[in-house]
């Protein structure tokens, strides 16, 4: 891309709106545009790069403000500082989103294993019978039962008072 892009294309090429555009850049997490004689903002490739690097942190949850911290460390330069800070920050960025894909892996497991668990269901169920569900059926995979004996009490013999 080397022709600059108006708001509007620069907004139908990184799936912003015109509004948050702007809105970024009056928050300062985008650089002032460059602007034409008639004020209107011309977005360069830079511009474009930086907002879709932008648009990765926030699909991955990074709160705005450290959006704004990592923006302003930018604008410091390739400073030793800034280059520090800036890799701590993503490094601590990458191992929230690690854990929250190991969360999301794992219920996705529990997910897979509950459709097969009704594929079993339905294919033992004889042709137009209709039954209850039960359930002992909902908690039947391994998963479900360590999540519950984990909150269980001990089964014990009451006392017979003899």
């Amino acid at each position: 891309m080397t022709t600059p892009l108006t708001i509007q294309q620069a907004a139908a090429v990184t799936g912003l709106t015109v509004h948050t555009l702007r809105y970024y850049e009056r928050i300062g997490l985008l650089d002032p545009v460059t602007r034409q004689d008639n004020t209107h903002r011309l977005y360069r490739e830079e511009d474009i790069l930086w907002i879709q690097f932008l648009l990765k942190l926030r699909t991955t949850g990074l709160p705005i403000r450290d959006m704004l911290r990592y923006a302003e460390l930018r604008r410091l330069g390739n400073t030793p500082d800034s280059l520090s800070a800036r890799k701590d920050l993503l490094q601590q960025h990458t191992h929230t989103v690690e854990k929250t894909l190991a969360e999301l892996q794992s219920n996705l497991k529990v997910l897979h294993q509950k459709i097969i668990m009704y594929d079993a269901l339905e294919a033992a169920l004889p042709a137009n019978v209709v039954t209850q569900p039960s359930f002992s059926e909902d908690v039947s995979n391994e998963h479900n039962k360590q999540n519950i004996s984990q909150y269980s009490e001990p089964h014990t013999k009451a006392p017979t008072g003899r």
